[in-house]
This record gives structure tokens, sequence and C-alpha cells, in this order.
């Protein structure tokens, strides 16, 4: 299914499947805290920092810690669509990056936005995405709603 790139304090690089996800044994014990089991192994974890927005955390294993970069196979297309940070400055409208469910939208026509501000949730393949400003502007249309279901491509939003 989908891939996750994943990095470990800048040092530790590897890639994590869906599948491998689904067969770890954990169980949430607070709202940011997880009791798991991997290959006969306990691990207390508690996620301490937490900027969804840039898929950046902080987790505390067994009392230490480490920071946390996470980038979906979406986050990589996204990036290679020209949404990555210093590419996004003549970016005039957000079009889907793959089919999905509009979840949320956080911006209405009119709404000044600043850079990396979310505009929406889009859900594809069972993640939920947020997907950010490019630039500051001004949002011009929305042409979905909450609840639509919508195609790779599709016009989402424009800016002024």
């Amino acid at each position: 299914m989908g891939n996750f790139k994943i990095s470990v304090n800048n040092q530790l690089d590897f890639e994590v499947d869906t599948a491998e996800v689904s067969q770890l044994n954990a169980v949430k014990t607070s709202v940011h805290s997880f009791h798991i089991l991997k290959d006969h192994k306990s691990y207390q974890a508690e996620i301490t920092k937490l900027d969804f927005n840039n898929r950046t955390y902080e987790v505390k294993i067994n009392n230490n810690s480490y920071n946390i970069q996470i980038q979906s196979a979406l986050d990589a297309l996204i990036k290679s669509m020209g949404f990555a940070l210093g590419n996004t400055k003549h970016v005039n409208e957000i079009k889907a990056p793959m089919p999905g469910l509009i979840l949320d939208i956080s911006v209405k026509a009119g709404d000044t936005v600043t850079e990396d501000s979310p505009l929406l949730i889009l859900e594809a393949m069972k993640m939920e995405n947020v997907i950010t400003s490019p630039r500051d502007g001004v949002i011009k249309s929305i042409t979905a709603a909450k609840g639509d279901a919508v195609e790779k491509n599709q016009l989402l939003i424009e800016f002024e």
C-alpha cells in the first residue's frame, strides 16, 4: 500500500509500509502515550511535541527522546508538484494531488492566508492530509466543499 519515509534525529533514515505499521501491537494509554509490542519487546512511547503541518514529532521511547520526521507518498508527490518551500511563490491554485474526500476546509473566499497555514484536509488512502498554503495571499474561490469526493488534479482553491 503506502510507504512512509522516516528520519530519526536526522541521522537514521528508513522506510516503513502500512502493512508493517498495522502489524504493531499498540495500545493507547493516554492522549499522547502508547504501549507498543514489537518482536516480543515492550516499548513505552509518548509524543512530547508535534508539528503535524511539517510532519515533525518529538517522541520519547522508554525515556529516550527522538526527533522524528515522517514523509508519506502524498508528501513526496506534493513536493514534486512544486509545493515545497521556496518553490511555491507562483502558485495560484491548489489542485487535488490524488483522489480523495474533503474532510474539512479551514478557509473561505476572501480570507487572507500566510504560507504554510492549513487550507483543507484531504483524506486519501485512509490517511488525513493537511493541504497548506504554498504562499501568502488571498483566497479567490473555493470550488470544493466539505464531504466532496475529488479526483486527481481537480481544482480546489484559487488565489487572487
